[in-house]
């Protein structure tokens, strides 16, 4: 098997000699690659190994951002009161880098308004045009009708 390592002679060694040298370092011998030709086998520390691995998945984590998913719920009549309301706060979450998921749900024999409600969402994500952009456009999944926007980058 090949031996790597930091205190080691990198080369060529069997699996005996690797162990023996190992075990004077008091060190572990970990199998980095098995399907190389021939074996390759670092000596290493284990455990600080596996903590490192965890501190760096750790890192990755809280480096990674969280996408957050605000939701604004119409009907197919809502009133421009409501729809204003709503558009506000909807500007809110896009201004805080939140996606915006809005939908118009069809209540029973509502749904003969799916026309309505395109054009209720339409409208909505054309006033949010300054804020966010359109991320997927209308479509119906049921009794909902769901568009959604994320925010621009600033």
């Amino acid at each position: 098997m090949r031996l790597v390592g930091d205190n080691v002679t990198p080369g060529i060694y069997s699996i005996q000699e690797a162990r023996k040298i190992a075990d004077e370092l008091e060190l572990d011998l970990v199998e980095i690659s098995a399907n190389a030709e021939p074996p390759v086998c670092k000596v290493l520390d284990y455990q600080k190994y596996l903590y490192q691995q965890k501190k760096k998945a750790k890192e990755m984590k809280a480096k990674s951002t969280k996408v957050v998913v605000k939701e604004i719920r119409f009907g197919p009549q809502t009133d421009d009161h409501d729809y204003n309301f709503k558009l506000k706060h909807a500007i809110g979450f896009l201004q805080e880098g939140a996606k915006v998921k809005a939908y118009v749900f069809f209540k029973g024999r509502s749904i003969l308004f799916k026309e309505q409600g395109e054009v209720l969402l339409l409208r909505f994500a054309n006033d949010l045009e300054d804020y966010g952009k359109v991320e997927q456009m209308p479509v119906l999944e049921g009794k909902r009708m769901i568009i959604m926007i994320s925010p621009k980058k600033k």
